[in-house]
């Protein structure tokens, strides 16, 4: 089943190079952005009218389904290369701790050092 657009969760957002992204917010669908499961039990109705001022959703043509879409090997792809990001963000999320860290106690530090000055 090709993507929702009508779900709830869909969400599809062009930048300004003209690179899209369109996902399920939940993460449900793996094969995203060409399809949804075909029973997706998250599958929501967006609201059609709630007296809201909506703007219109315009959304880009779905891309090309990749060879091997069919059996597994695209979703198998994209999970290794989330693995991947996943994995390199807590090393980075680690690296700026240990910056901060070291912040802190150069700043510790100096208050001692001008404490000490003052003092005296």
């Amino acid at each position: 089943m090709p993507m929702r657009t009508e779900c709830k969760n869909f969400e599809s957002r062009t930048y300004s190079n003209g690179d899209t992204v369109r996902k399920c917010n939940l993460d449900l669908a793996p094969d995203a952005p060409w399809r949804c499961p075909e029973n997706c039990p998250k599958f929501e109705r967006r609201l059609a009218d709630v007296a809201w001022t909506h703007g219109s959703l315009v959304v880009p043509p779905t891309p090309p389904e990749p060879a091997g879409l069919d059996d597994g090997t695209a979703a198998a792809l994209l999970d290794e290369a989330e693995q991947i990001l996943n994995s390199a963000g807590s090393r980075i999320m680690a690296e700026l701790h240990q910056e901060q860290v070291a912040e802190q106690h150069r700043r510790r530090g100096f208050r001692r050092f001008l404490r000490r000055k003052h003092g005296s």
